[in-house]
C-alpha cells in the first residue's frame, strides 16, 4: 500500500516514515529539503532497511504536484507535514506562510479530489487554541483567534480540509493537533535538525549544553504557575509517529466515524521550562548556561492535551516521560557533533 508522506525529510516525517515502513507501508517522499537534509533518508535506511522513494519538489509548483499524481496514482493514503514553521519567521513574512502553508494545501486536496477514494492525514497544532480558557485542552476548545501568521494557518488549512470533506466525500481526513514534539529515535539515526537558531526549547537547550550557542533564555519567571515558567506539553517525536500510523490505519480500515476528524496529541502532561531544564541537567550530567530574561510576545501561559479521546478513539498513548525524551535529544545533539 503506497502512501505519500510530504516534509518526510523533516523532523516529524522521518520518524513517522520510519514507522510506516516498520508496519509494511510503501512510502514515497515528497520534500523541497527547504528546512530539512537528505541524510535523514540515511538514517530512515539504517533503521529499517529500506530507502523510501524520494522526490524533490516544490509543492507550491502546481503543475508539478498535477505531474506527481499522474505519476502515482495507485497512493492510497497522504501524510502531509511539509510547511513553514517558526513562528517568529510568520510574524515578519506572513505571506511566504501563508502561501507555503496554504496554497500547497488546495493543490494536494485538488490532486485527491480526483482520485477514487483518498485518506488525508493533516499536520495541525495547539496553536489553534491559542490561550485556553482551561486545562487539560480538549479537542472540544474554542479556537481563537491565532497568535501568529502561523498559528493561523493551521487554523485555516484545518477549514479548508473540513469545507472540502464536506462537499467530497470520497476524502476521509483526520487532523491531527501536536503539542510539543521533541526527542530522536532510539537508534540516534535520525533526529531534530533546525536549520540557523533553534525555534524550539529542547535543541536550543542540547545546543547551548554542546556550545554552539552560548547561553539559554527563559522568557520570564513571573507567570501564574508553579515556578513561574511557561508550561508545554512535550511528546516524544517517536510516539508522535506512531499516531500518524494509527490515523491512517483508522482512515483505511473506514473505523472513522465521520469523514472529518480532529484529535490532540500530547502525554496529557505540562512541564514547566524549567522543568524541562532541570531534566536536562539530570539526564546529561551537566549544568545548562540559562538566564531569565523578559516575556516573549505571544507566549500562551499555559498548555497541554487531554488526550482522552487519542487514547480511547484512536488506541494510541503516548509512552515515553519526558527525561526519556531527552536523554534521547541529547544523544542525538552529541552524535552530530562529533
Amino acid at each position: 500500500m503506497k502512501i505519500l508522506v510530504t516534509g518526510g525529510a523533516g523532523f516529524i516525517g522521518s520518524h513517522t516514515v520510519v514507522e510506516l515502513q516498520n508496519e509494511g507501508f510503501e512510502v514515497v517522499i515528497i520534500d523541497n529539503l527547504s528546512n530539512s537534509s537528505k541524510k535523514s533518508l540515511d538514517g530512515i535506511m539504517a533503521i529499517t532497511g529500506k530507502a523510501p522513494t524520494f522526490e524533490k519538489l516544490d509543492l507550491r509548483e502546481k503543475d508539478k504536484v498535477q505531474d506527481f499524481f499522474k505519476r502515482h496514482q495507485d497512493i492510497e493514503g497522504v501524510i502531509h507535514f511539509a510547511a513553514s514553521k517558526a513562528v517568529g519567521e510568520s510574524v515578519e513574512n506572513p505571506l511566504l506562510y501563508y502561501e507555503n502553508n496554504l496554497g500547497t494545501l488546495v493543490y494536494l486536496l485538488q490532486e485527491l479530489s480526483k482520485l477514487k477514494t483518498s485518506n488525508f492525514i493533516f499536520s495541525s497544532s495547539c496553536t489553534v487554541y491559542g490561550q485556553a480558557d482551561k486545562m487539560p485542552i480538549t479537542e472540544d476548545a474554542p479556537v481563537k483567534p491565532a497568535e501568529s501568521p502561523y498559528g493561523n494557518t493551521k487554523q485555516i488549512g484545518e477549514e479548508i480540509i473540513r469545507d472540502t470533506c464536506k462537499v467530497t466525500p470520497k476524502i476521509k481526513a483526520i487532523s491531527l493537533r501536536y503539542f510539543n514534539p521533541m526527542g530522536a529515535h532510539p537508534s540516534v539515526e535520525i533526529g531534530e535538525l533546525p536549520i540557523g537558531v533553534p525555534q524550539n526549547l529542547v535543541p536550543f537547550i542540547t545546543q547551548t549544553a554542546v556550545g554552539l550557542r552560548e547561553q539559554l533564555s527563559v522568557f520570564g519567571d513571573d507567570y501564574p504557575t508553579q515556578d513561574g515558567t511557561c508550561i508545554r506539553d512535550y511528546i516524544h517525536v517517536v510516539d508522535l509517529a506512531k499516531a500518524h500510523v494509527a490515523a491512517l490505519q483508522r482512515l483505511l480500515e473506514n473505523k472513522n466515524k465521520e469523514n472529518y476528524e480532529v484529535f490532540n496529541l500530547g502525554t496529557g502532561k505540562g512541564s514547566s521550562v524549567l522543568e524541562v531544564v532541570n531534566s536536562f541537567e539530570k539526564v546529561s550530567n551537566k549544568k545548562l548556561n540559562y538566564k531569565i530574561v523578559d516575556r516573549r510576545p505571544g507566549d500562551v501561559i499555559s498548555a497541554y492535551a487531554d488526550t482522552t479521546k487519542a487514547n480511547e478513539v484512536l488506541g494510541w498513548k503516548a509512552k515515553s516521560t519526558l527525561d526519556e525524551a531527552m536523554k534521547s535529544a541529547w544523544d542525538w545533539e552529541q552524535k552530530i557533533r562529533k
